[in-house]
């Protein structure tokens, strides 16, 4: 019964995201702008954007992630359906994994797949796009557990979409410098099976916390039901 509640918030998610279009394309758009524009203001010198290229590429994800995670749960606030979410018998903190899941298969994912396009815009060597590929995989899906904390600890404020970076951000941190080593080591030739052990711990603890603490906040803002 729990799963079943958690699945059927996950599908409404998503087709939900499939009608509000806007919503998961504006920051794929603006992933792609960032990429784009990059090589611009900086140099259009290969060597240059090859050594760069990790960096730019995860900062602009991180970005992007942000841009879509203010209406994680305020559209939900808004219509009514927060509030019969904190009366659902399902645990509240894994309907919040089962939202965080649908954003992020419609924004962390996407990233992912656009990855390798990015990867060759910046001239990033074939044998790294793998692994940046892998560390989007896994690092997006951190952002959006992360960045759900703040989403639901801002949900009720009127501009809190500017409040969320400011609070999760030092927490993306960690994320943002073992994925871009990971990235550097590939490019160097050197082994980037610690960095991704790393980003998986992170993944694990964020998946068994992030929740958990989401979920307070959602309650909070809730009025302690």
């Amino acid at each position: 019964m729990m799963l079943r509640a958690a699945w059927q918030l996950l599908r409404r998610d998503l087709r939900l995201g499939l009608r509000q279009s806007g919503d998961w394309l504006n920051p794929l758009v603006f992933f792609l702008m960032v990429i784009a524009l990059v090589p611009l203001a900086v140099s259009p010198e290969p060597a240059r954007l090859r050594e760069l290229a990790g960096g730019i590429i995860w900062i602009a994800a991180l970005l992007a992630v942000l841009l879509a995670m203010d209406g994680l749960f305020r559209g939900d606030h808004e219509d009514g359906t927060l509030e019969q979410l904190l009366l659902s018998p399902a645990p509240l903190p894994l309907l919040v994994l089962a939202k965080v899941l649908a954003h992020w298969l419609q924004t962390g994912l996407s990233l992912t797949v656009l990855a390798p396009l990015a990867a060759v815009l910046l001239n990033l060597p074939g044998s790294a796009i793998g692994v940046l590929c892998a560390t989007l995989l896994i690092g997006t899906l951190t952002l959006s557990l992360i960045s759900a904390i703040g989403a639901a600890l801002t949900v009720g404020l009127r501009r809190g979409g500017v409040l969320v970076p400011l609070i999760t951000l030092p927490l993306h941190i960690p994320v943002l410098i073992f994925a871009t080593s990971a990235v550097r080591s590939a490019v160097l030739g050197l082994p980037v099976d610690g960095h991704l052990a790393l980003l998986a711990a992170f993944l694990v603890l964020a998946l068994m916390l992030a929740p958990l603490a989401a979920a307070a906040a959602l309650r909070l803002a809730g009025g302690g039901r």
